[in-house]
């Protein structure tokens, strides 16, 4: 009998322990009763998630850093809806978190370079030192998914496209449907671009964190534990994404100036600039000799005179 009861509780605990899971975020530690689940952000310190939903980006980008640093498997690696978007050209750092997994207005990724940024993590202004003030976190309000697929025999219906992509990101990622504002496509480079929009002011829909498991899924990286791939299906027929582009669009226009060109860029603007200022002299010069050799010819006219 006593055997029986043990186990019975062998059973129960084995059964605990394979629901004991984060099926959001592939990298997290989960055990206990109940079930609690970590993800490691540093030597030491683990995070605490909530597994029911998408793990905050803030959170995801810690792990990631701390995973490159120790040399385990991550990887770092169009069309502007409107002037103002950027995209994030710095990639992966260490950031700073609030304790609701939102991203603190200014980073310093444990250096005296410091930069304010958006609540996706992306810098939206010039770097400075630790005097840099970022008065608030501004919120991005639109992206734009710049995708592109592998080539489908027959071509896809266009009329489509959209419904699919929408109950695509509701099924993986939970997100509401009427958030995906418009899609267009163009057919010959098989490029589709997705306009996915919150009213501004709104703070309980996090577009940033959706996109960036988007990006994950599209470059063979899911952050998932079930590894699936984001692909839609449009038909009858899967799309397979190959690569994805990401634009941000804020509540505020970012603050970039000319200090944030890299050298190369300042260097060819400095040469169009020389090479301006070059010709203009040499029409100067070219006209002063005219206008000296048309005084010159005067004085002999009259003396022949």
């Amino acid at each position: 009998m006593t055997f029986l009861i043990a186990l019975l509780f062998l059973g129960l605990a084995v059964g605990a322990s394979a629901n004991c899971k984060c099926d959001t975020m592939k990298w997290a530690t989960c055990d206990g009763t109940p079930c609690e689940c970590t993800l490691l952000v540093d030597d030491g310190v683990k995070q605490k998630l909530n597994c029911n939903t998408l793990i905050p980006k803030c959170y995801l980008m810690k792990g990631e850093s701390y995973r490159a640093s120790k040399g385990q498997d991550t990887r770092i690696i169009g069309g502007k809806p409107v002037e103002s978007a950027f995209l994030d050209n710095d990639g992966i750092y260490d950031p700073d978190c609030e304790n609701n997994g939102t991203f603190k207005a200014r980073q310093c990724n444990n250096t005296d370079v410091c930069w304010c940024v958006n609540s996706a993590g992306v810098r939206r202004t010039d770097k400075g030192d630790k005097t840099l003030k970022c008065e608030k976190l501004v919120e991005t309000y639109w992206l734009r998914l710049q995708l592109t697929h592998e080539p489908v025999e027959g071509g896809i219906d266009e009329k489509l496209l959209k419904p699919a992509l929408a109950a695509a990101i509701k099924k993986r990622y939970n997100f509401d449907t009427k958030l995906v504002d418009e899609v267009q496509y163009d057919p010959d480079a098989n490029l589709i671009l997705v306009d996915v929009k919150k009213e501004i002011g709104e703070r309980q829909t996090d577009l940033t964190t959706m996109a960036y498991y988007m990006e994950k899924d599209v470059k063979v990286l899911p952050l998932f534990k079930d590894q699936e791939k984001f692909e839609p299906v449009v038909g009858t027929k899967t799309l397979k994404l190959n690569k994805i582009l990401v634009y941000y669009v804020d509540e505020e226009n970012p603050t970039f100036t000319m200090k944030a060109l890299t050298g190369g860029i300042i260097a060819v603007i400095v040469v169009v600039v020389l090479a301006v200022i070059a010709g203009l002299l040499v029409v100067f010069f070219a006209r002063r000799r005219e206008q000296q050799k048309y005084s010159k010819a005067q004085p002999r006219e009259l003396e022949t005179m």
